[in-house]
């Protein structure tokens, strides 16, 4: 009974004829479903639908010689893009853009109906990953290595877009994030010395854009050992220490000269009281009368 059942649903399958396809495309190309007919029939009917809606957007009835496409979806997504083969009725999409992904039906409807379904993914075009280096964060992981951070990023984030770092062809990190209000970005710390090969990697299912790491162009300011830093800082500080040392002797030598001189000045000088003597004026006259000689006069007849 059971056989009897799956033998009934492949010849059910076999005539509906359903088959599914899929097909990927870059964003501003063009994309052709094909019906796989070579011509169509006179008593064929051609329907193309989109989405789940099924909103009919090209149908062809050969009888009656009716060749259409329509901008079915009501946001307009297919205007002026959509071209029909009337020979094959095979539906071509142009300029495609990411909104055009989606489930597109095809229906021939004949004495035996049959329909092929197409599951379209249309990608945005990827931009060139950028490498920068933070300098501000070159740090020592020992006495002997020096580390460089550096920073992979997208210009803009795209959904379905896995952004990586390789090193030669090992996949180190990644990150996907279907936000388009941010961008993609990715760190990553290689010592200076290092002598992989490195790159940063924005795929997608069907391109991707590569950009490979200079480590001697983007960690220059790293460049230098830790060695050499730490002896150019000692020396620096040495000479610091020198010259605020001479300087601090300087100046206490000079302290020393100045109170030298102020306490030899203070010994040398003395100070002499002054006394005031008031002399008598007769007194000194007496004297000087007392001290007056007198000569005899003698007198002539």
């Amino acid at each position: 009974m059971f056989h009897m059942l799956v033998l009934f649903c492949l010849c059910c399958l076999s005539l509906i004829g359903v088959f599914s396809d899929s097909v990927s495309v870059m964003e501003g190309d063009s994309v052709t479903l094909k019906t796989d007919d070579t011509e169509i029939r006179e008593d064929e009917d051609i329907r193309w639908t989109f989405g789940a809606e099924k909103s009919l957007i090209a149908k062809i009835k050969k009888k009656k010689q009716i060749f259409s496409t329509y901008d079915g979806v009501p946001d307009g997504r297919f205007r002026d893009r959509l071209k029909l083969d009337d020979q094959t009725g095979s539906l071509t999409i142009t300029n495609t853009r990411t909104e055009h992904t989606g489930v597109y039906q095809l229906e021939i409807i004949r004495a035996e109906n049959s329909s092929k379904t197409f599951n379209v993914s249309v990608y945005a075009r990827l931009p060139v990953p950028v490498i920068i280096s933070n300098s501000s964060h070159c740090s020592s992981s020992s006495s002997s290595h020096q580390n460089c951070s550096l920073v992979c990023s997208s210009v803009l984030n795209v959904c379905d877009a896995t952004l990586s770092w390789y090193a030669g062809i090992s996949v180190l990190s990644s990150i996907s994030v279907c936000d388009l209000s941010i961008s993609l970005s990715l760190p990553l710390e290689v010592e200076y010395q290092d002598k992989n090969t490195y790159s940063c990697v924005l795929n997608n299912p069907i391109s991707n854009q590569t950009t490979h790491l200079d480590i001697n162009t983007l960690c220059h300011t790293c460049a230098v050992p830790p060695v050499s830093v730490s002896l150019i800082v000692l020396i620096s500080a040495g000479s610091l220490m020198i010259v605020a040392g001479f300087g601090i002797f300087w100046i206490c030598r000079k302290c020393r000269k100045i109170d030298k001189a102020e306490t030899s000045c203070s010994e040398e000088i003395i100070y002499a009281e002054t006394t005031f003597d008031k002399r008598n004026t007769q007194e000194s006259r007496v004297e000087e009368e007392e001290c007056v000689d007198y000569a005899p006069i003698a007198m002539r007849r």
